[in-house]
């Protein structure tokens, strides 16, 4: 029976990550994750009595990001992401790089607000909405679109409560969050730094001098009247805006306020959504179909299936593989383990995209018997391969996949050899210095 179980957990697998990145016929990633682990269960690779403890590790991730969805799909109906739109215009004054800067920044604090998909899904159809209102040109709108999509996807290892993989793995490991970013929060910020500086080199003949500076004085910013030309005027209720994004800065703090106190960051992230419906309800009546409707629900069955296709891999000895191979390289130094972790998770991150890869690293990490300081820095030193090193092939990460899927649904002629071109110029040398970093802070701290 065992002899059976392996090759079919194995073609299980590759055949749902074939169907994840390939999304035939526009299919949802939950649909071949969800029949895998519908088979594996049903040919006996994943117990039922492993289900539980499954659900367990996936469930608290999973309503954490989408309580986070849901406070965008708030904020959204109150005008704040056309706000921020009509601010990047404004205040770029006419300067492609000023745009350039503003554009990374929309990226980076979305992500750090949000998550990293959801940061895509939200900034990318802003950025095309602001190229094309300032009538750029076809190779001018690649800088800001690529440059975002690349920030906005990095900028969730500096915390992680951005991603659902670090949050899944983050329980796995028994890491908390306040030491994550103690540990992380530098050193991915230097990366990401890093990244930003030789996407700007390389881009910098390609950013226009100059663009639309706005001339007419038709749109409110923050309370006051500024001149601002070719974007419509939406109608703002800045008592609710305001009270809005109060409740989703002090939602996100909470998550390190009350972390100490052992309060599961998912009853934080589920009590601040509740707040903001309730807040919108009570200021305008509004109920809450529309966010019923279009929070994606998917995400926790997503999380379970793909945990159970990476869990029958573990039953099968893929992680017992990775262990006898690679512990007597990481138990050698931190130094080792920092670069030899980052490096192998950036390479089957681009190979089968980053969640399968950090699941599957973070359980082979489990079964070395590391020293807890070492278990810690090898499974930090994954994020990094998993976040930033995966940028390298469009295939690296979900988020990477649905910005070329929105580029190509939007008309913007966008190749993976033009994609290539650019991340191996920078992905690379990004992920060196991050992990650089990373090694040299560590070292600092435990020292």
């Amino acid at each position: 029976m065992f002899d059976t179980i392996v090759p079919l957990t194995i073609m299980i697998f590759i055949l749902t990550v074939i169907l994840i990145i390939w999304k035939p016929f526009g299919l949802n990633e939950t649909i071949p994750t969800t029949i895998g682990a519908f088979l594996l269960i049903t040919f006996g690779a994943v117990s039922i009595r492993d289900l539980s403890d499954i659900l367990s590790i996936v469930s608290g991730p999973s309503f954490t990001i989408l309580s986070t969805i849901v406070m965008t799909i708030v904020l959204e109906s109150v005008g704040f992401f056309r706000w921020v739109a009509a601010n990047i215009i404004f205040y770029a004054s006419g300067s492609g790089k000023k745009l350039f800067l503003y554009v990374i920044l929309l990226c980076y604090f979305t992500t750090l607000f949000f998550n990293n998909d959801g940061s895509v899904l939200i900034t990318t159809p802003i950025i095309i909405n602001i190229v094309n209102q300032l009538k750029l040109k076809p190779h001018q709108k690649i800088p800001y679109l690529l440059s975002g999509a690349l920030v906005a996807t990095a900028s969730s290892a500096p915390i992680a409560v951005s991603n659902i993989a670090n949050l899944i793995a983050l329980n796995m490991v028994g890491l908390n969050l306040n030491t994550y970013v103690q540990l992380l929060f530098i050193p991915s910020m230097f990366g990401i730094t890093v990244m930003v500086g030789f996407l700007y080199f390389y881009f910098r003949h390609e950013l226009p001098v100059s663009i639309i500076k706005p001339t007419q004085r038709n749109f409110l910013i923050g309370g006051k009247r500024h001149p601002l030309e070719s974007i419509e005027k939406p109608t703002i209720d800045w008592k609710l805006f305001n009270s809005a994004i109060a409740v989703v800065i002090l939602t996100r703090c909470s998550y390190f306020l009350l972390s100490p106190y052992g309060i599961p960051p998912e009853f934080i992230g589920i009590s601040g959504a509740v707040i903001l419906l309730l807040l919108r309800w009570v200021r305008t009546q509004h109920g809450f179909l529309d966010v019923i409707k279009r929070t994606p629900w998917h995400i926790l069955l997503f999380a379970f299936s793909m945990y159970v296709i990476v869990f029958s891999l573990n039953k099968i000895g893929l992680t017992s593989f990775i262990v006898q191979y690679t512990k007597p390289i990481i138990s050698d130094s931190i130094f080792n383990a920092i670069f030899f972790v980052g490096t192998l998770l950036s390479v089957l991150s681009n190979l089968v995209n980053n969640l399968p890869s950090v699941m599957i690293g973070t359980m082979a990490l489990i079964n070395m018997n590391l020293s807890l300081d070492t278990l810690k820095i090898s499974y930090l030193a994954s994020i990094i391969g998993s976040d930033i090193g995966s940028l390298l092939t469009p295939i690296g990460t979900l988020a990477t996949l649905l910005w070329m899927f929105i580029l190509k649904k939007n008309q913007i002629p966008f190749t993976w050899g033009q994609y290539f071109k650019i991340t191996f110029m920078v992905i690379p040398i990004t992920t060196v210095v991050t992990l650089m970093s990373f090694y040299i802070w560590t070292v600092w701290l435990f020292s």
